[in-house]
């Protein structure tokens, strides 16, 4: 299997690890800065890195050829539709909530201010719409009391989101497929950054 990923940071290596350990091939690395950590663990590798032209956007250019898969690891770029019609499966990513609620970039800082007893995390279908593609698997974790987001995306997000796509891709790799369940979008809510 052949995979172009697009990440950033220490969730984007550790994806990067993950797939290393599952045999796949990682075609290139898409980064949107060159000096981030992941650009530096797949130039170690001598993976070919790539940094995005546009940080809100990955075209098809930046994708390998022949990918079958586009992983995404802490990417907060829009994979657009030629890229991910690039690849022969198109794309996933890893959101930590249950989706469909929870879409956004804060979704775990939501989770923690609703006072949501259980969180999760949700492996999608990179679509055009941000975080509402259909479902390739998920899982959920209860909430500590008094957690903060922080401590419950070390504590139970970032690994169950490595788990998680360790599960897809060893799906994929056999059925040459991804699972895909649609979304119900009666129970989707957002999570806009809290910054301001």
């Amino acid at each position: 299997m052949r995979i172009t990923l697009v990440g950033s940071r220490h969730f984007g290596v550790t994806t990067f690890n993950m797939l290393r350990q599952r045999e796949v091939d990682i075609a290139k690395v898409v980064v949107h800065d060159r000096e981030d950590r992941l650009a530096a663990a797949a130039r170690a590798a001598g993976i070919e890195v790539v940094v995005q032209a546009d940080p809100k956007f990955v075209v098809a250019a930046e994708i390998a050829p022949n990918s079958d898969l586009i992983v995404t690891a802490h990417s907060h770029a829009r994979i657009t539709r030629e890229a991910l019609a690039s690849a022969k499966l198109g794309g996933i990513g890893y959101h930590p909530s249950l989706l469909p609620r929870h879409r956004g970039i804060a979704a775990i800082e939501w989770t923690i201010k609703e006072g949501d007893p259980i969180a999760g995390g949700t492996i999608y279908h990179l679509a055009d719409r941000m975080d509402a593609g259909a479902i390739a698997a998920q899982e959920w974790v209860f909430v500590k009391k008094g957690e903060t987001a922080r401590e419950l995306w070390e504590r139970a997000l970032a690994p169950l989101g490595q788990k998680l796509l360790g599960e897809v891709i060893d799906y994929a790799k056999i059925h040459k497929s991804l699972p895909a369940r649609p979304q119900d979008e009666q129970f989707a809510t957002l999570a806009p950054s809290l910054a301001g």
